[in-house]
Order: C-alpha cells, then sequence, then structure tokens
C-alpha cells in the first residue's frame, strides 16, 4: 500500500499564460494618415511664394514690438475692466432686488448676444448720439475723447464683463450655502461674508476660466485693427503695404501671439495650481518637478552602473 502511494505521478504545473497584445490596426492606419495629411501641408507651404528667410528681420522691427506691446496693454487694462464689472454684474445677478438682478440679466444679455466688433464701431462712431461730452467739471467734443486706445478699452473691457459675471457667477454658486449661513451667524455682514468667506473659494472655480478668458482677450484684441489702434496686426498690415511681405508679415504676428499666450498659459498653470492646494491632498508635479526627477534618476542610475 505504501508502495502505491510512493509512486503516485506528481502533479502536473499549469502551463504558463501567454498574454498576446490586442492588434489595434486601427491607430496604424490613422496615425498613417495624420503623418500624409502633415506631409502634403508641409510640401504645400514649402512651395508657396513665400519668403521665409525675411521672417527672422522684422520679428524684432521696432514697429512689431510697438504693437505687440499695445495688443499687451490694451489686454490687460481690458481684463482688469472686465473683471471689476463681471464681479459686481454677478453680485447684482445673485441680489434678491429684482430691479438689479433684472439690470445685469440685460447687460450681460446684450453684450453676450452682439459681436465684439460691432461694439467696438459702435464706440467708435458714439459721437453721432452724444457729439460732446458734458460732465460738469469736463466738456469736450467726443471725437477728441473717444481715442482708439479708449474705445478698444471700452469695447472689450465691456464686453468681457458680460462674460466675467457668468463665470464669477458659477464660482460663487459653487460654495455651499452653509459657509454663509456660519459667517453670518458670526456676526459676518454681507459684503464681508462676501470678501472673505465666499470669493477666496470660489476663486478656485474662477481661475481657469479667467485664464482662458484673458488668453482669448490677446487674440481678440487683434479687432481693434477696425478702430485705428495700433496693435499688433495694424502694425504688420502697416508693413506689409511697404514691403508688399503680406503673408510673412501675417506670420511675424502669429509667431508673436504664439510667444504672449503660451507665456501667459504657464501663469496661469502656476496660479490654478496654488488655488488647487486646498481642495487636494497631494499637487501633481510641475513639469519642471517632472524633468528634475528624471535627471536625478538618470544620474542614479548611472552612478550604479559605474559602482559595479
Amino acid at each position: 500500500m505504501t508502495d502505491t502511494l510512493d509512486k503516485a505521478p506528481a502533479a502536473v504545473p499549469p502551463e504558463q499564460i501567454k498574454a498576446i497584445p490586442v492588434r489595434h490596426y486601427g491607430r496604424w492606419v490613422a496615425g498613417a494618415l495624420v503623418i500624409a495629411v502633415l506631409v502634403l501641408i508641409g510640401i504645400a507651404f514649402s512651395n508657396a511664394k513665400i519668403n521665409y528667410s525675411i521672417i527672422p528681420d522684422y520679428l524684432f522691427d521696432k514697429g512689431i514690438v510697438s504693437g505687440a506691446w499695445t495688443t499687451l496693454y490694451i489686454s490687460v487694462l481690458a481684463m482688469v475692466l472686465g473683471v471689476a464689472l463681471g464681479i459686481v454684474l454677478a453680485v447684482m445677478r445673485l441680489s434678491s432686488n429684482p430691479v438689479t438682478s433684472t439690470v445685469a440679466w440685460f447687460y450681460i444679455w446684450f453684450f453676450r448676444g452682439t459681436p465684439v466688433l460691432v461694439q467696438l464701431l459702435l464706440w467708435y462712431n458714439i459721437s453721432l448720439v452724444f457729439p460732446v461730452l458734458n460732465l460738469g467739471f469736463y466738456k469736450d467734443e467726443m471725437n477728441q475723447v473717444m481715442t482708439p486706445v479708449l474705445t478698444a478699452l471700452l469695447g472689450l473691457g465691456l464686453n468681457e464683463a458680460a462674460y466675467m459675471s457668468e463665470i464669477v457667477r458659477a464660482g460663487i454658486q459653487s460654495v455651499d450655502e452653509g459657509q454663509t449661513e456660519a459667517s453670518h451667524a458670526l456676526g459676518m455682514t454681507h459684503g464681508q461674508t462676501l470678501r472673505r468667506v465666499i470669493l477666496p473659494q470660489a476663486m478656485r472655480v474662477i481661475v481657469p476660466p479667467t485664464g482662458n478668458e484673458f488668453i482669448n482677450m490677446l487674440k481678440t484684441s487683434s479687432l481693434a485693427y477696425a478702430v485705428q489702434l495700433p496693435e499688433l496686426i495694424k502694425k504688420a498690415t502697416d508693413i506689409s503695404s511697404t514691403s508688399l511681405a503680406v503673408v510673412e508679415m501675417y506670420f511675424v504676428a502669429c509667431i508673436w501671439y504664439l510667444f504672449l499666450t503660451t507665456i501667459f498659459s504657464i501663469v496661469q498653470y502656476y496660479v490654478e495650481r496654488r488655488y488647487a492646494r486646498g481642495s487636494t491632498r497631494t499637487l501633481p508635479a510641475t513639469p519642471l518637478q517632472k524633468v528634475r526627477a528624471h535627471v536625478t534618476k538618470m544620474n542614479l542610475f548611472s552612478l550604479s552602473n559605474w559602482r559595479r
């Protein structure tokens, strides 16, 4: 009996599972099509009658740099006006007063429903409605008052306020109502609650779309070309009219717009990261931190190989 048990066959181990990767032929086809389209676009631009060699010569031209500075200047001023007025409109929209809430709704409805270019042209020709500006302590003809800079500021800033009011309203409504009740229980007024409790918490929701709005403002400011503001597109067009390098100057303008939007996209990333500190326990690593970690890992790997 013991011999029979001793001669029993040993258990056969299970055969190792062979994982067969799934073939994604659609990805290869899509990738090949995208590459083919990019190659065709590159060939088309390379064969175009464009003098690419003069683009670096005009990239830092005095007129182009001046236009880029004007674009940045008017974008910042219009955005400041839009944010300040947008906060006021958002508070008015959320007010229980039917007059203020209706006025805010009508303002948002009008400025969001009409094109920015039309608004700029209306401000530029406002002298047809008000020939003279008379404030009591100041009086002058409207044509003298409504300069291209002021026209662009009002047209872009007032239009932006309509969009910022909705962004701020969404941020305020994202804060739990219990925060307001607790603040009032501590004796805070409505204004103190808004400034010290609601808005700081709402910034996490407000900041990302506000950054997008500012980047969009940098590009929308090109419409001020229609009211003779000497911004980037206006300067590029003026230079192209004398040099006959029309498309080349548009490429120069595109490079400057890409540079400005890239800089402010980086700023937006770090501002969003700052206001996200209270919502996540561990913040994701920044691109610079990822590069440093990768370099450190490579150095440690090289050092361990050298010691071996």
